[in-house]
């Protein structure tokens, strides 16, 4: 996978929004606080990809479901507000949103591909029954007939075989389950995407496959896409702009090229640095103690 990012290759700053985010913060309140996200900015175009980047623990996913109002306690939401552009004209604050107009909302507007999507699943119900359910809840208007049409066509857009409507979620190979929820999350044509950490579990060929599909889906269809995943490299290759998060807060944010080329935060650079090059030279391992020099030479040996 080819992680180096082209000047020419990235794509000009949309300037019209889908979502504005400002000042947004979450904490996890208990008998002590932790303040998850700290005072968050951001501005997503439309059409645009951005990659949400960062260590385990840093805040992205708890950024997300704050955004679209999915958090559980004891989280909460401190200050800040969320902001939806329509293609329509018209802008949603998403903290007013009541229970009933969040429920309508979701899925249509704004979609999510959960953390461990390849077991969101049901494992008793056929992958017709549970993409026919979206629009049994957002389009009783539907006939069954329709339904079922609707959700073959979802299917053959991921690259999975219609025939797979009648398999079982158990039936199919993660990469297959993926690309089922990613044809849930797109089924009513939202205008904006949260996909957090798509591709983790998945093996490097299967990846490569989904983020193809992710980014060709996104030229066909227009809609932009939050990416969260701790992978810097595998953001460096699909995102338009990339935001670094630690300790709840963004550090940095810029486009893929000029964060791979130019960081300006040590912990970008830090987490730049800790990828591995494939065809670097090989270097001797810094160990003290027996026991290192033990494991030192054991590894040496291998290499040799």
């Amino acid at each position: 996978m080819n992680t180096q990012p082209t000047a020419e290759a990235v794509p000009r700053y949309l300037a019209d929004p889908v979502i504005t985010i400002e000042d947004f913060s979450v904490d996890y309140v208990g008998e002590t606080t932790t303040h998850a996200v700290r005072n968050v900015s951001l501005t997503l175009g439309r059409g645009e990809i951005i990659g949400l980047a960062g260590e385990s623990g840093c805040g992205k996913s708890t950024l997300a479901y704050g955004i679209t109002r999915l958090l559980k306690p004891p989280a909460l939401i401190t200050s800040g507000s969320a902001t939806f552009h329509s293609r329509e004209g018209y802008s949603v604050d998403l903290s007013q949103l009541s229970g009933e107009e969040l429920r309508v909302f979701r899925w249509d507007k704004i979609s999510l591909v959960f953390q461990g999507a390849m077991n969101s699943l049901n494992p008793v119900i056929s992958i017709q029954a549970q993409i026919a359910d979206i629009f049994t809840a957002h389009r009783p208007e539907m006939t069954r007939k329709e339904r079922i049409q609707k959700c073959g066509d979802l299917l053959e857009r991921v690259g999975v075989d219609r025939a797979r409507l009648k398999s079982f979620p158990h039936e199919l190979s993660g990469g297959m389950r993926q690309r089922v929820m990613i044809a849930m999350a797109m089924a009513l044509d939202p205008q904006v995407m949260i996909m957090d950490e798509p591709t983790t579990a998945l093996d490097v060929v299967v990846q490569r496959e989904i983020l193809d599909e992710i980014t060709r889906l996104r030229a066909e269809l227009g809609f932009a896409v939050i990416f969260i995943t701790h992978d810097l490299p595998l953001l460096l290759e699909i995102s338009d702009r990339i935001a670094v998060m630690k300790a709840g807060e963004i550090v940095e944010m810029n486009t893929a090229y000029d964060l791979y080329t130019s960081p300006q935060h040590d912990y970008t650079k830090r987490l730049l640095a800790s990828f591995p090059s494939l065809t670097g030279t090989r270097g001797d391992f810094i160990r003290t103690g027996v026991a290192d020099d033990r494991l030192n030479e054991t590894v040496q040996e291998v290499l040799a």
